[in-house]
């Protein structure tokens, strides 16, 4: 508590030009103890001032245990006492609502609601940027240095970001700075450099990203995200509101038009980041699966995967925390670790689609990379929610979508069958279907 009263009273000094909280810090710690000084502070603050106090106090729920409690109580204590003895507003800044603050007591027991809880006016919530609060911030770059961009980055940027406003930020330093021929003004931003932008930034997992990874920890984000990547929707299946809501907060998932990830960089970063272990640990090199032509042969991977997922899928597939999204997990895993070597994985999922769409694609040149020639290939990956047939009847319509979508006559489906009873002699098949214009090739294990 002295840190954050002492924080307070520097900041006044410095922004403020009002030393007064400064030179009462001590004195006030000595008379009232820690669990009153940041109200006897700020009610003496108050008082002293002609105009009443606003408040802000930022990653408030980055604080635990006692120290929280404390702090919220002063708050509760000190509202009665408004304008004239305390702060008229006070705004507690942070990724999570009072509602959602989790407060362990000295027996590890957590500590929700009671009148500590009981502070909340009304929830603020910073919304997204919208496709013009993007092109006007990435104008402010463009008259401060004459730098331009070139039609479409706007619009892929929204795309990529759904508006949110680190993601925004981080896409136009990453393409305008980091990169050194980017910062020769004269030389306009283009698509290829916001694609290049997003692929390191999320290869680099800077702190907003790797927190991201910190909350899939969390039992109530898994409870969210892992329905969401294993696509579970039986009937009797439900997700609790306070964990949708809590989730949605966090900025991970929108619940409109149906409940997916936020953003589809958050859709990528999501799997590497529980795959990642796994990935390093799977015995596979690149070299064994490109062929002389320079592309990936992927008939010869995904063989070699369904005799992985043979050998090892259930012992492989239970490491993860999501064991509910096991099988799609290992699958990304696996190609991951090969393509990771020039090549780009884009993935699509999300709660009642029945399927993951993975979209591989992979350099030819690799002098050019991808401002040359691309091999592009879609693969499928599906559970066995019907009968073996339904299924891959169902799988080779959206397979056959997703190829006409990206463009390529490259297409491949697999079908996981996780029932225990069913023995692998059965559930194994290797097969080449042809779907009006297309031939796609269909793996079951």
């Amino acid at each position: 508590m002295r840190a954050i009263i002492s924080s307070i009273a520097e900041n006044a000094r410095r922004y403020l030009d009002d030393r007064r909280p400064r030179e009462w810090v001590g004195e006030t710690l000595h008379e009232l103890g820690p669990h009153n000084a940041l109200r006897g502070l700020l009610c003496r603050w108050s008082e002293e001032n002609e105009h009443p106090l606003v408040l802000l106090l930022d990653e408030v729920d980055s604080l635990v245990g006692d120290t929280l409690i404390s702090l919220l109580r002063q708050i509760r204590a000190g509202y009665p006492d408004r304008p004239q003895a305390f702060p008229q507003t006070v705004l507690l800044c942070g990724v999570r609502d009072v509602r959602d603050y989790r407060i362990h007591d000295g027996d590890n027991q957590i500590i929700t609601g009671g009148s500590a809880f009981n502070i909340k006016s009304e929830s603020l919530r910073l919304e997204n940027f919208s496709h013009e609060d993007i092109a006007t911030l990435y104008a402010q770059h463009t008259e401060a240095t004459g730098q331009v961009f070139e039609a479409g980055v706007v619009d892929y940027v929204f795309e990529q970001t759904s508006g949110q406003p680190w993601l925004v930020n981080a896409l136009g330093y990453e393409a305008c700075f980091r990169v050194k021929a980017a910062r020769d003004r004269s030389r306009p931003i283009d698509l290829t450099d916001m694609l290049n932008a997003r692929e390191r930034l999320i290869e680099r997992q800077d702190t907003h990203l790797d927190q991201l990874g910190d909350k899939l920890k969390e039992a109530r984000v898994h409870r969210v995200i892992g329905r969401v990547l294993a696509d579970t929707i039986a009937g009797d299946a439900t997700i609790q509101e306070d964990d949708l809501q809590y989730v949605e907060d966090l900025g991970l998932i929108r619940t409109r038009p149906q409940l997916a990830v936020a953003n589809p960089i958050y859709r990528e970063v999501i799997p590497r980041t529980l795959t990642w272990t796994t990935q390093v640990l799977i015995p596979q090199e690149t070299v064994w699966y490109v062929r002389e032509d320079g592309r990936l042969d992927l008939p010869k991977l995904l063989d070699a995967f369904q005799q992985f997922f043979r050998e090892n899928g259930d012992s492989w597939a239970n490491r993860f925390d999501y064991k509910e999204a096991g099988p799609q997990l290992l699958m990304q895993a696996f190609l991951q670790r090969i393509v990771n070597s020039g090549g780009r994985v884009d993935r699509e999922y999300g709660l009642g689609r029945r399927r993951t769409d993975l979209l591989v694609q992979w350099p030819l040149d690799a002098d050019r990379g991808f401002h040359g020639p691309v091999q592009r290939a879609v693969i499928e990956l599906k559970l066995l929610h019907k009968s073996l047939e339904a299924t891959i009847a169902e799988g080779l319509a959206q397979t056959a979508d997703y190829m006409d979508r990206v463009g390529t006559e490259e297409g491949y489906l697999i079908v996981f069958d996780r029932t225990p009873e069913v023995p692998w002699e059965t559930k194994i098949l290797a097969r080449q279907v042809r779907y009006g214009e297309h031939r796609i090739r269909v793996w079951g294990m």
